[in-house]
């Protein structure tokens, strides 16, 4: 049975656009939604995104979350022997297999019966993908290869799109929090040239003097004195 359907494909492809609302979340979980209605046989879908020690983790349906914890908790299983070797694991029927027999019991509590886990490797991360059917021998040994190769490229993209955007929005936020502070700082300025009649450099020396004798930044130091300046002309107005 061929495992990539043009159902998959477009919804895959689908995965690579982003947006305000675009998350590591988001993405895992499109996913492995669409791994779960795309691939012939597979009821459910589970991602597992691997940076590091931090793990994000996303399935189609809550009893796969219940599993994939369960697998980590005790250190084995498909998704756990996927990462180690950094190959494919089939398992065509559950109850038939004696690899892990901890998590066998709580794949056959969740209703599971065949399973296939696939690692891919992104730039930053390991994603590990597991892929659920509710009958035994669903996933077959001929078909991984073509829907390995799909997903590896197409969760390759929809990741590094992220990530991009990511940066993007990262570095527009640093530069947003750049501009306010510098606006903050020349309103502190003038505050104090009007009252002491200094220059401009003479004033952002006297802030910076006073925020290095308590050990605040600048920035915060000049909000400060923004605030009770204009608390003193409310007051005064009042």
């Amino acid at each position: 049975m061929d495992m990539v359907t043009p159902v998959l494909a477009r919804d895959l492809a689908a995965l690579g656009r982003v947006s305000e609302e675009t998350s590591s979340e988001s993405v895992l979980r499109g996913l492995t939604t669409t791994l779960a209605g795309g691939v012939p046989g597979c009821a459910g879908g589970t991602a597992e995104l691997w940076s590091g020690e931090r793990l994000v983790v996303s399935a189609s349906h809550s009893e796969l979350v219940v599993l994939v914890d369960s697998e980590n908790d005790l250190g084995e299983g498909p998704s756990a022997e996927a990462r180690a070797t950094g190959g494919h694991v089939i398992v065509p029927d559950v109850l038939r297999d004696s690899r892990w027999p901890s998590y066998t019991a709580m794949a056959v509590r969740c209703g599971v019966r065949s399973i296939l886990t696939m690692p891919i490797t992104v730039e930053r991360a390991v994603l590990v993908l597991g892929l659920y059917g509710v009958r035994p021998g669903v996933f077959v040994a001929r078909g991984v290869r073509s829907l390995a190769d799909m997903l590896a490229e197409q969760v390759t993209v929809a990741l590094a799109n992220m990530w991009d955007y990511d940066e993007v929005r990262t570095d527009a936020a640093q530069m947003q929090e750049a501009l306010a502070g510098r606006a903050i700082i020349d309103q502190a300025k003038g505050i104090i040239m009007k009252s002491s009649g200094c220059s401009s450099e003479a004033a952002f020396d006297e802030l910076r003097r006073i925020s290095q004798h308590h050990q605040v930044k600048v920035v915060d130091l000049a909000r400060l004195l923004v605030d009770e300046h204009q608390r003193n002309r409310g007051r005064k107005r009042d």
